[in-house]
């Protein structure tokens, strides 16, 4: 089994991420942990929890929203600024794109901060369920009841509208910016094709879908929400419609985070029992990372090579995992 450095932090593990070299756990009691090998560094960044955590594009930092109304970014080096700070607000939904822009939202209002320090903000109609930038230019996509939006911050042009009946609590773009792909409150992911905007539905799910991530291109969507890791085929002209979705990791107990491998077609599987698996989409070779301790993975985030592994869980675990 591969090297693992585990922590106790004693908190609900919210993300982890690497920022730089440096594996950081963003956690529920609102403060940061930043692991430099055995050494932990505490930042106290929110005096209430952390609700929403993401690191931004060029990996050297990670951006906080928490139930004080504060917006952080914090740095490898323990820099710790405060990009917005709305007083009695949640900040439960941020994202990061380009140039250094990022997105948070409390209830139905979303502001983007744009990296020379412009704002835009944007009111809805329902409250913002979840944020995700295009990987090429900055358009967000705003999840919410009914659908998502797509808007240019750019520009003063109206949102492109994609409905779907029911609530969306995240969502993502595609690599190849072709497809935008909702998680729902029904146990159900929803796809569109943006060009034409063609419906594209995912169900079957036992459970909830509350961790997705793209494997190498683009290829697969990975999900959770069952007893199997699940990945829905994207690669070809019309997406996973009318496929079969591909089953990695099969247990009898729930898949609760997966994180796609930078560079192999490899997905790390955490369960509610607190296992961690790397699995192969070809072979389907299991590879164990972590014994089960009963705590429910939360978190998980490859580095930029795909040497490391970060996890976390429910109960307060953490751990680094090396290749």
């Amino acid at each position: 089994m591969p090297g693992i450095e585990e922590f106790t932090f004693g908190a609900f593990v919210v993300e982890t991420a690497f920022v730089g070299d440096i594996a950081a756990f963003a956690l529920g009691d609102g403060t940061l942990r930043l692991a430099r090998g055995i050494s932990v560094e505490q930042l106290d960044v929110h005096s209430g929890a952390i609700l929403a955590a993401a690191p931004t594009r060029d990996g050297k930092g990670l951006v906080t929203g928490g139930d004080d109304g504060r917006v952080t970014l914090i740095e490898e080096k323990g820099n710790v600024s405060v990009v917005a700070e709305l007083p009695r607000k949640w900040i439960d939904r941020v994202a990061t794109g380009p140039s250094g822009a990022i997105a948070f939202a409390s209830g139905r209002q979303v502001v983007v901060r744009l990296g020379d320090g412009r704002e835009r903000t944007f009111d809805l109609v329902r409250a913002a369920g979840g944020l995700a930038f295009a990987p090429k230019g900055l358009r967000l996509a705003v999840a919410s009841y009914d659908g998502v939006s797509l808007w240019w911050v750019g520009t003063d042009a109206e949102p492109v509208t994609l409905h779907w009946k029911g609530a969306h609590l995240g969502v993502l773009f595609s690599p190849d910016n072709r497809y935008v792909v909702t998680t729902m409150q029904e146990n159900a992911l929803h796809a569109w094709r943006i060009e034409d905007r063609q419906d594209l539905r995912m169900s079957g799910y036992p459970a909830k879908t509350r961790s997705l991530g793209w494997t190498v291109k683009g290829r697969f969507l990975a999900s959770s929400g069952a007893d199997a890791a699940i990945l829905w085929p994207f690669h070809t002209k019309d997406g996973p419609m009318e496929k079969e979705p591909i089953q990695l990791g099969a247990r009898e107990v729930q898949v609760t985070r997966v994180a796609c491998h930078p560079r192999k077609d490899e997905v790390a599987i955490g369960y509610r029992d607190g296992m961690i698996n790397l699995v192969g989409i070809a072979q389907e070779k299991e590879t164990l990372l972590r014994e089960p301790d009963g705590g429910p993975v939360s978190a998980l985030a490859f580095d930029r090579r795909g040497s490391r592994l970060s996890f976390g869980t429910e109960e307060g675990a953490a751990g680094v995992i090396g290749f």
